[in-house]
C-alpha cells in the first residue's frame, strides 16, 4: 500500500518507532537538545540580520592608499661586460683578478664595482653554412661542431640552423646534442647562400633561450648572395642582441680564380672577423685540410671561462652611443669584449 494511502494511526506508530528507537541510542537525547538549540539560534541570527541596515564595507580609497606598498626607486643601472683574455695561440687566460683590467667608456676610465669568473650553463646557437660555396668544406665544418659539443656541460643546451638558399631549422633548443649532430650530418649542400639573413634568424632565436648566458657559433666563409639583410643591418641587431658571436672562417679553395672572387672571399672572412670582434667574441680561420679540433675546443672553453665586470654607466641621452674599451696590464695577450652598447 502506497504511503499516502496510510490511515493516521499507521503514521503514528511508525513516528512512534523512530521516538522510541532515538530514546533507547546513549545520548540521543542530548544530541537533540543540541540540534534543537541550534536551529533556534539560527533562526534568531537570520531575523537579526534581516533588520540590520546593509553596510557597505568595500574599502575606501583612503584605506587602499595606507594599505598599499610604498613605491621603492632603486638604482640597478650596471653595465655588465662578459670579457675573454687570450694568448697568442688563441688558449683562455684565466686566474686574474679586478686590478688587472682597466674599463674605458667614452675613454672615461670607470671605476669597477663588481667582477666575478664562473662557469654557467649556456645557450648557444649554432649556424652551419652548407652553401655552394662551402662544396669541399662542409666535412671540416661538421667536425668544427663536434668537437664544439664535445665541450659542452651537462646543462647546455643548443640548436641548429644552416645557410643556403634560405635559412634552414635542423634543430630547436636541445640537449641531445648526437641527435644534433645526426641532423647535420643528413642535410644536404648547396644553393645560394643567405647567411646573413641565418645570423639574424639565430640572434632572433637565442632571446628564446632558458640559459642567461647566450652565445652564437658561425662556421662559413662568410660570403653572402641571397640575403635581404644586409651587412649593416645585422652589425646593429648584434650589438643591440648583446650576444657573443664566435666564428670559425673556413678558407678559400685553392684554384685559378678571379681578382672579384678573389676579393669577394676575403671581404667573406672579414665580415667575419668583424662580426665576432664587435660582439665581443672570438674568430679563428681554418682550411678545408685542417684539424677543427683545437680550434672548436678554443671557442668551447672562452665561452664558458670568461670574466664579467660589471661598472656604472654615465648619465646621457637614451639611445646614445658608448664606446667601450677594455684593457688589461697582462702582456702579449688580447682582450675581447664588446666595443659598446645602446644607452637606455
Amino acid at each position: 500500500m502506497l504511503f499516502s494511502q496510510r490511515d493516521p494511526y499507521s503514521r503514528r506508530m511508525e513516528r512512534w518507532k523512530i521516538r522510541s528507537a532515538a530514546d533507547r541510542c546513549p545520548g540521543a537525547q542530548w544530541l537533540n537538545s543540541c540540534l534543537g538549540a541550534a536551529a533556534l539560534l539560527m533562526l534568531a541570527v537570520s531575523s537579526l540580520h534581516a533588520q540590520l541596515p546593509q553596510l557597505d564595507i568595500r574599502p575606501t580609497r583612503v584605506a587602499a592608499e595606507a594599505f598599499r606598498a610604498p613605491d621603492l626607486r632603486v638604482d640597478v643601472d650596471l653595465v655588465l661586460l662578459p670579457v675573454i683574455v687570450t694568448n697568442r695561440s688563441g688558449a683562455v687566460v684565466d686566474g686574474l683578478d679586478a686590478s688587472s683590467f682597466t674599463v674605458l667608456e667614452d675613454k672615461a676610465p670607470k671605476p669597477i664595482v663588481s667582477f666575478g669568473h664562473e662557469d654557467m650553463p649556456c645557450s648557444v646557437g649554432i649556424v652551419v653554412d652548407l652553401s655552394g660555396s662551402m662544396l669541399g668544406k662542409t666535412g671540416v665544418a661538421a667536425g668544427a661542431v663536434h668537437a664544439f659539443l664535445d665541450t659542452a656541460n651537462a646543462d647546455d643546451e643548443a640548436f641548429l640552423l644552416t645557410v643556403s638558399t634560405r635559412p634552414d631549422t635542423l634543430s630547436g633548443f636541445t640537449k641531445d646534442f648526437g641527435n644534433l649532430e645526426y641532423q647535420l650530418s643528413q642535410a644536404r649542400s648547396g644553393g645560394a647562400t643567405a647567411l646573413v639573413d641565418t645570423i639574424h634568424l639565430a640572434l632572433e632565436r637565442l632571446h628564446s633561450a632558458h640559459n642567461g648566458h647566450r652565445a652564437l657559433l658561425i662556421v662559413s666563409d662568410g660570403m653572402d648572395n641571397h640575403s635581404r639583410y644586409s651587412e649593416t643591418e645585422l652589425l646593429h641587431f648584434a650589438e643591440e642582441a648583446d650576444i657573443q658571436i664566435y666564428t670559425i672562417g673556413m678558407t678559400p679553395s685553392t684554384g685559378n680564380k678571379k681578382a672579384i672572387e678573389l676579393t669577394e672571399e676575403r671581404n667573406g672572412l672579414a665580415f667575419l672577423d668583424h662580426l665576432a670582434d664587435r660582439s665581443g667574441g672570438l674568430s679563428f680561420t681554418l682550411a678545408s685540410y685542417e684539424n677543427p679540433v683545437p680550434v672548436a675546443a678554443k671557442i668551447g672553453r672562452a665561452i664558458r671561462d670568461q670574466y664579467l665586470i660589471g661598472y656604472r654607466p654615465s648619465s646621457g641621452e637614451p639611445g646614445t652611443w658608448r664606446a667601450v674599451q677594455v684593457k688589461v696590464d697582462v702582456p702579449q695577450v688580447r682582450v675581447s669584449s664588446r666595443t659598446g652598447y645602446l644607452s637606455r
